[in-house]
């Protein structure tokens, strides 16, 4: 049986769309966003797979209220018919660690652990609502960010602080699990033993995988800490917010929004989050110092996340910058040949899939991550039975 499927992947300023058709074999129908919402200059886009306009509207975009409803409008007056709706939801909590399908328990349980993630779980659980709402007979699924992660062990899981609190589920989850689901599954039999995956994008992580399995990543509690980012700061000396907090008069909120939306490439560079601008930008010393920095902490997550799976049999770039900046990955990858790590100048140049060198002992790649389609694959299984 035919199903058409609509992916939601709602983001902090955008709502990433994605509708694909199952039958005999998935089919990718159509795709586009709403961007910049709650920002000047937002757009509402959407072409089929021929590179056909379905949508293309521009205008501001206040709430992402307003990009629902603009969403669901063109969805009942357009010819698709939907059999199921998938939403990525960036946190789970300790209850909830595999993708499901949403009832009123996970939704409950959702706004009980909004404060786990503030940015993303608000807008997300509106969307839910929303969809049904609009649609309250079609079923809807829920495919976590965390669940990849579920398998990280006991050391790498939790924090050197009193085990109460990782009794009542403050521990590391790690996000942008679908990125890596998504990219190891595209691997399939070629997956070696031991892989690190960089996910860089405005929001950065990595995950080391033995075995298909991800044993750690570098995103912990929230997606802050890790990697410095577009404007989230990455690790930070704990000590230095209970300066903050008694020396600089800033409370939980304020801190959140410094760590969050004025650090990274952001706060060091005074510029921009964006890399492209950053890179644009040569003859600035303060742009120049937050990429020098952005690739030496991603180049030390290499390296420790080599040594945690015994080496590294493959390294693979995707996302936004690591799919499309040959630059930066040249960057990451300077000095560590010392494990093994070994690019081709030229190759990297091309973005060519494999861009290391014959000689080198990691292979390293550059893929295309695709969450929407993660996503959508994760709800005709759920809701037909049907393997990925």
């Amino acid at each position: 049986m035919t199903k058409m499927i609509l992916t939601i992947n709602c983001g902090s300023s955008s709502i990433k769309l994605l509708l694909s058709r199952f039958n005999d074999e998935e089919t990718m129908v159509a795709r586009g966003q709403i961007d910049r919402i709650g920002l000047n200059k937002g757009s509402f886009q959407l072409l089929d797979w021929n590179g056909n306009w379905l949508v293309n509207e521009k205008g501001a975009f206040t709430s992402h209220q307003q990009a629902f409803e603009r969403l669901f409008q063109w969805v009942k007056e357009s010819e698709f018919k939907l059999d199921a709706i998938g939403h990525r939801v960036v946190h789970g909590g300790p209850n909830y660690r595999n993708h499901c399908v949403i009832n009123d328990t996970l939704m409950r349980e959702l706004k009980n652990i909004m404060s786990f993630n503030p940015l993303h779980l608000p807008s997300e659980i509106l969307g839910i609502e929303f969809a049904a709402k609009e649609f309250p007979h079609i079923p809807q699924v829920a495919c976590l960010d965390t669940a990849f992660h579920s398998t990280l062990p006991n050391h790498a899981r939790f924090y050197a602080i009193p085990r109460k609190f990782g009794d009542e589920g403050i521990f590391r989850y790690g996000f942008h699990g679908l990125s890596y689901e998504y990219i190891m599954q595209e691997l399939g039999d070629e997956a070696p033993e031991k892989v690190i995956v960089a996910h860089l994008g405005n929001g950065a992580s990595m995950a080391a995988v033995k075995e298909g399995t991800c044993v750690d990543t570098t995103m912990g509690f929230t997606p802050t800490e890790g990697l410095m980012m577009g404007t989230r700061s990455g690790d930070v000396d704990p000590g230095l917010l209970i300066y903050l907090a008694a020396h600089r008069n800033m409370n939980a909120d304020s801190l959140r929004t410094l760590l969050n939306q004025e650090s990274g490439l952001k706060g060091v560079s005074e510029l921009s989050s964006d890399m492209k601008e950053l890179l644009d930008a040569k003859g600035n010393p303060k742009a120049n110092e937050a990429l020098e920095m952005f690739c030496y902490r991603a180049r030390k997550a290499i390296g420790s996340l080599t040594a945690a799976l015994g080496g590294c049999d493959m390294l693979v770039f995707t996302a936004g910058i690591g799919e499309r900046s040959s630059e930066i990955r040249e960057k990451i990858c300077d000095g560590l040949d010392a494990i093994g790590i070994d690019i081709n100048p030229e190759k990297n140049q091309e973005n060519l899939p494999v861009i290391s060198k014959k000689v080198s002992s990691t292979k390293v790649l550059v893929m295309r991550t695709n969450e929407e389609l993660m996503i959508a694959r994760h709800t005709h299984r759920l809701l037909l039975g049907v393997k990925i």
